[in-house]
């Protein structure tokens, strides 16, 4: 088929919705092998009858890094390219030729662009880099959750610009197992930063505030943990924990931390002007706010907040504006979150409300 034998593998449980997007999707490599944990419906049954080859095996205690590796093993010895994909991902065509034009002998793992989400007007909202596609041999998952690929050697990395995965997730799935495994992972590795990082923000999602900022705090002292966009994630979750507990000037000052740490990045800054906004500290939400936005670039990285690109900071500028009296500058800003979310019904009216307004101003 084609200069290189490719082989999709992926697991699966009860995703029969999902099986024939999935299946067209992949139906540009050589072979596509599932490994079914369990499913309940017809994930098996239509997945063989589009051509993949379909294993069912339960893995108890559930683990994702066993899950994938003996999804891992489902591939044949003479596939050259493995590509790792989910049922509920969706390549754009033409992907395989993308991929052999510059895959070379020497390659081991290639990173590619990634939609984890979508606005409501179909733009990606959250994109940066994976890199689930690697050569047969030498590659294993590790981890109990947020798996992560690990190799036997030197690694030699080629970067696809141009070949993109979107990400359709169900929404209706439960997230409840990741804690406890998150917890395994950490205790299995109480070194890896990671993870460590990860099990804080899980705390944060479940209100367990002091845990959070405990385990986060754990994060940036660990010695592995040097990724700047990381810290700085950490740095702002701590920040957002303290403010949930009302301990504002602590959140300031892990907010601010946060902004020191990663300077490059608009999500500290959006944090630390929300906190101002939220104190109706109007001025100082405007002087942050507006450093933010001279921060053009979404960097690729799954940290990204979408609410620092979406129209969020236009829109609380606009509003600081007209509380300090400058409805000029309130309309300015108010026009540009729409021309980012247009249907948004409150900043229409919004929008409404100050012309009026300033309207009223000039007839008095």
């Amino acid at each position: 088929m084609g200069k290189y034998k490719i082989c999709v593998y992926a697991i699966c449980k009860n995703e029969e919705k999902f099986v024939e997007r999935w299946m067209h999707s992949m139906k540009e490599a050589d072979c596509v092998v599932v490994l079914d944990t369990g499913s309940t419906d017809q994930s098996k049954k239509k997945l063989e009858e589009m051509g993949a080859i379909v294993e069912v095996e339960k893995i108890c205690p559930w683990r994702f890094d066993v899950a994938r590796n003996h999804s891992l093993n489902l591939v044949p010895e003479d596939v050259d390219i493995c590509v790792c994909t989910d049922l509920d991902e969706v390549f754009e065509a033409g992907w395989r030729k993308k991929l052999e034009e510059v895959w070379k002998p020497e390659t081991t793992r290639a990173r590619y662009n990634y939609n984890w989400s979508f606005d409501e007007y179909g733009n990606p909202a959250v994109n940066f880099y994976i890199e689930k596609i690697h050569k047969r041999k030498g590659y294993y998952w590790t981890h109990p959750v947020h798996e992560v690929l690990s190799y036997d050697g030197e690694e030699s990395f080629i970067t696809l610009d141009n070949m993109t995965l979107n990400h359709y997730p169900d929404q209706t799935k439960s997230r409840s197992g990741y804690l406890p495994l998150l917890e395994l992972s950490v205790k299995e590795d109480p070194e890896d930063d990671r993870n460590m990082h990860y099990l804080g923000r899980e705390y944060m999602y479940y209100g367990r505030y002091q845990e959070a900022i405990d385990t986060l705090k754990k994060h940036l002292s660990l010695k592995r943990a040097t990724w700047k966009d990381e810290r700085c994630a950490s740095m702002r979750f701590i920040g957002r924990c303290y403010q949930y507990q009302e301990d504002f000037k602590s959140a300031e000052e892990w907010f601010v931390k946060a902004t020191q740490e990663a300077p490059y990045l608009r999500d500290p800054f959006v944090e630390l002007g929300l906190l101002y906004y939220f104190q109706k500290r109007y001025q100082d939400a405007i002087s942050i706010l507006e450093q933010a936005l001279m921060i053009p670039k979404n960097e690729k990285s799954y940290i990204n907040e979408v609410f620092c690109y979406n129209g969020t900071i236009e829109d609380v500028l606009s509003i600081c504006y007209f509380e300090l009296g400058n409805d000029e500058k309130a309309l300015v800003y108010v026009n540009a979150a729409l021309s980012l979310d247009p249907k948004n019904e409150r900043m229409i009216n919004n929008k409404n409300f100050i012309e009026k307004h300033l309207k009223e101003l000039k007839q008095s």
